[in-house]
């Protein structure tokens, strides 16, 4: 009888995960929680409030998202960097490594390249890829390969530094404070911070997960409409995988998309020009416009 020798199955090792990120994310959660039960006042939750559609919709869905990533539209270069430092101020990172990670998801998205792959799941793409270490992401000529355009504007180039994001968070913490107190700074900060994270993250788990079609596009992209509610039109999620490029994300009448009605108001105020729109053929298979799009793009924009 020969001996045979059965080979051990090596365990997977855990993932690493970043202990920092998860410091910050479960601290920020506990004072937006814990601290209105003790800081609250009606100028507090008022001020959240309008912080929530500066830095949430101006900041996030407007500046870094439709106008900075996907330049759907062209504004004046004073523009770009305010509605850039109100992107930062919802503490989502820079604009040189928010734009590098999405343009990335469009690039590949819902497969193992696509930072928040949605075919790992809700949570996976919620929040779970931003506590494991992705070398793609902390790649800085990588992230500037993606975002040449960011990188080429001097005062978007310095914003993106860790100091410059710093420094813009206290200088919002100390006016808070100066103007109502502590209760403004739990509301105006991680109140706000907190609910504008998640409104952003259904944007890519929930968006990805429940709702209908309007396009057979080859990912898990979906119109939800509630997220489109909170995250100001970027709901409407099918839509912008079938357009990219395009300024309007509602697409059906019924589809509200506040931030498109604020760039046609930009438009008419003379803020916002070369809007990109859907065709008018609404049966033009996304293919076929991806195809147009990519060859209009310049060549800055492309990996």
């Amino acid at each position: 009888m020969t001996n045979t020798k059965v080979a051990r199955e090596e365990p997977v090792p855990k993932p690493r995960l970043d202990w920092f990120i998860v410091a910050w994310f479960v601290a920020l959660h506990l004072i937006a929680i814990i601290g209105p039960f003790y800081f609250f006042s009606w100028g507090a939750l008022l001020t959240a409030v309008a912080l929530y559609f500066i830095t949430g919709m101006f900041g996030i869905t407007l500046g870094y998202h439709r106008l900075l990533t996907h330049r759907s539209f062209k504004a004046p270069r004073w523009v770009e960097r305010t509605l850039g430092t109100m992107g930062v101020l919802a503490l989502q990172r820079g604009p040189i490594e928010w734009v590098a990670t999405h343009r990335m998801h469009h690039s590949f998205v819902d497969d193992e390249r696509d930072p928040h792959n949605a075919r790992r799941g809700f949570w996976w793409s919620h929040l779970a890829w931003m506590y494991v270490p992705n070398p793609d992401l902390r790649d800085i000529v990588r992230q500037r390969k993606f975002a040449r355009d960011i990188v080429a504007d001097p005062y978007l180039n310095w914003l993106s530094g860790d100091l410059p994001q710093i420094l813009v968070q206290i200088s919002l913490g100390l006016i808070l404070l100066a103007i109502g107190g502590w209760s403004y700074v739990i509301w105006g900060i991680f109140v706000r911070c907190a609910f504008v994270y998640h409104v952003t993250w259904f944007v890519n788990s929930a968006s990805h997960q429940y709702g209908y079609r309007n396009f057979e596009t080859k990912d898990l992209s979906t119109n939800n409409w509630w997220v489109a509610l909170l995250a100001f039109g970027e709901g409407w999620h099918n839509n912008h995988h079938a357009y990219p490029d395009v300024a309007q994300a509602g697409i059906k009448w019924w589809e509200f998309d506040l931030t498109f009605l604020v760039i046609r108001l930009m438009s008419k105020l003379g803020l916002a020009y070369e809007i990109k729109l859907p065709p008018n053929n609404s049966d033009l298979q996304p293919t076929e416009l991806l195809a147009k799009e990519v060859a209009s793009v310049p060549a800055g924009l492309m990996p």
